[in-house]
């Protein structure tokens, strides 16, 4: 009796993940499928109905699917997220950065300066662009310095 319970718990989880991976195989756009697929839990599973071969699902595709994330506050995070550059700027007083800094935007993002490079400046709340480079690199271009560091997202 325990076995036979054993194998019902087993082929419940195996129904559940293959609904899954089909709704997430029907989504069409490619990060919306990649959330879909890295959304199902992997060896777990939870108790719930399972829909029998001839109903319908119990919550539409479009419901079902995860939210788009916002490109702006995924960039430099997400490699699914293709953006060549976003803009924003620096809060307050400005003097410059030296290497390993980290330098929070006004959207709330932190970046850490990667390279080696310093530059001293006296600027207030400048205008930042953040724009993708070679080999996935990512360069600070900040309003009235001379050079454009490369960084890395902090948070």
């Amino acid at each position: 009796m325990k076995v036979l319970f054993a194998l019902m718990l087993v082929s419940t989880a195996a129904l559940a993940d293959d609904a899954a991976l089909l709704k997430c195989r029907q989504l069409e756009d490619g990060p919306v499928r990649l959330a879909c697929y890295n959304a199902i839990p992997l060896g777990v599973s939870k108790p719930g109905p399972v829909a029998s071969a001839g109903s319908a699902p119990a919550t539409p595709l479009a419901a079902a699917a995860p939210a788009q994330p916002d490109p702006v506050q995924e960039f430099g995070r997400q490699k699914t997220v293709q953006l060549e550059s976003i803009e924003s700027s620096i809060v307050g007083e400005f003097d410059g950065w030296v290497p390993n800094q980290r330098i929070r935007l006004a959207n709330g993002q932190v970046w850490r300066i990667a390279d080696g490079s310093d530059e001293a400046m006296s600027v207030t709340n400048p205008k930042v662009k953040l724009e993708r480079g070679a080999m996935g690199a990512i360069y600070m271009d900040i309003d009235g310095s001379r050079t454009a560091p490369r960084v890395k997202r902090e948070k």
